[in-house]
């Protein structure tokens, strides 16, 4: 499929579905890209749909199952969003850094492709009120999915969930507490975390 060149053109990648319930729609929108006119456009929308696909269907469908909709903050990131977002502090990280990441259609160094999402699930924000408690699904994601990073951030503790083809299995946090919460090598990485998630509804998909 051709980078769209006209309105008519995006309106057709965006109705690509990616999974059951999700489309490419739901993940182009961007604050950077609406305020500052910025197309959020993918230029390889064969490589952005199959990346897209993976985290959809492998990560966010059943998290939408088992915990109930999910709120998707943000998503899909073209390489001039992107790169503006970082030149004007608006945390981007470089593209290089974010290639298989929130650049969907672009491949890292390695030459892996991957996708990110940031999202939010209302269920925990509805059930849980203590800050450290998005450890809670945290660990329950690390216990059920095949997700390849996570990052939580403090407000509704959305977080990044990425699904990559050499999945890192690092979740981090900038809420407390702050930093990396587990990746390999550490303690606390293999086995059942089944204590930290005691009352969570079981995985559906």
């Amino acid at each position: 499929m051709r980078k769209p060149n006209s309105m008519k053109g995006l309106e057709d990648l965006g109705r690509v579905r990616l999974s059951k319930n999700f489309f490419l729609r739901d993940f182009l929108h961007s604050e950077i890209a609406d305020f500052y006119r910025i197309p959020n456009i993918p230029d390889d929308p064969d490589l952005a749909i199959e990346a897209g696909k993976h985290l959809c269907e492998e990560l966010l469908e059943p998290l939408q199952a088992t915990f109930g909709r999910l709120h998707i903050r943000s998503g899909y990131r073209s390489r001039a969003v992107n790169e503006f977002g970082n030149r004007n502090k608006l945390n981007c990280s470089t593209n290089a850094a974010t290639a298989a990441d929130h650049i969907w259609d672009m491949r890292d160094a390695d030459g892996c492709m991957g996708a990110t999402a940031c999202v939010v699930v209302p269920w925990l924000v509805d059930t849980h009120d203590h800050e450290s408690d998005w450890q809670r699904l945290a660990w329950w994601i690390h216990d059920h999915l095949p997700y390849a990073s996570l990052c939580f951030f403090p407000k509704l503790w959305a977080f990044n969930i990425q699904w990559h083809e050499r999945p890192v299995r690092r979740i981090m946090s900038y809420v407390a507490p702050r930093g990396v919460l587990t990746k390999p090598g550490m303690a606390n990485h293999q086995g059942s975390h089944a204590e930290w998630y005691a009352g969570f509804p079981d995985l559906r998909r």
